[in-house]
This record gives C-alpha cells, structure tokens and sequence, in this order.
C-alpha cells in the first residue's frame, strides 16, 4: 500500500504531520477519524479531520497535494445522499402543502 506524509492543522495533531494511506485514486480518505481513549477508560473520543488542498497550481489549477483541518463538529451524517431522496426534514414543522391550525 502506498502512503503519504500528509500535515494536520487545528486540533490535538496540530503540526503533525502522519503518513496516510492513499486510496485506488491516489488521494487520502475526505475524512480521517483518530480515536483517543477515555483516561478513566469510558468510551474513546474520537477526533474528526477533514481533507482539504494544502495548495493549488498557478498554470494549471491541479492540487499540489492534501492537508486536514480539525472539524470540531464531529461525524456528520454517513447516509449517502442520493438525488431522488427527500430532505430531512425538522419535526416541528408544518409538513408543505398542509394550512396550519391557525389558518384553518
């Protein structure tokens, strides 16, 4: 498998740089989750970094290579989202097409 050095900012990992494995094209995962375990033994926490370009080419545009930014936000959604599926919605809404009781 081949790997590449590839720097971390933000975060824990601030300034380090690991060695990530490269995926069939070449590029490293869009998201690369590290867990830590709990001092006192609970469960792990578990850092989340998010691929970014480092930099980009001036003559062509092409990505000079990769980078992870910290996401304090933690794992969004795994769902894929595929273009036929309905979007979530919030449940304290008034589902469209449907008057509210104050309006009826």
């Amino acid at each position: 498998m081949k790997s590449q050095n590839t720097p971390f900012e933000g975060g824990p990992m601030d300034g380090r740089v690991l060695p990530v494995l490269l995926g069939i094209t070449g590029h490293p995962p869009k998201t690369y989750r590290i867990p830590v375990p709990a001092p006192d033994g609970g469960p792990p926490t578990v850092l989340v970094y998010r691929r970014v370009p480092r930099a980009r080419s001036s003559r062509t545009g092409l990505t000079r290579g990769w980078k992870y930014l910290y996401d304090p936000a933690g794992p969004a959604s795994r769902r894929p989202r595929w273009p036929w599926s309905k979007p979530a919605t919030d449940p304290d809404a008034t589902p469209r097409g449907k008057p509210d009781d104050a309006d009826g």
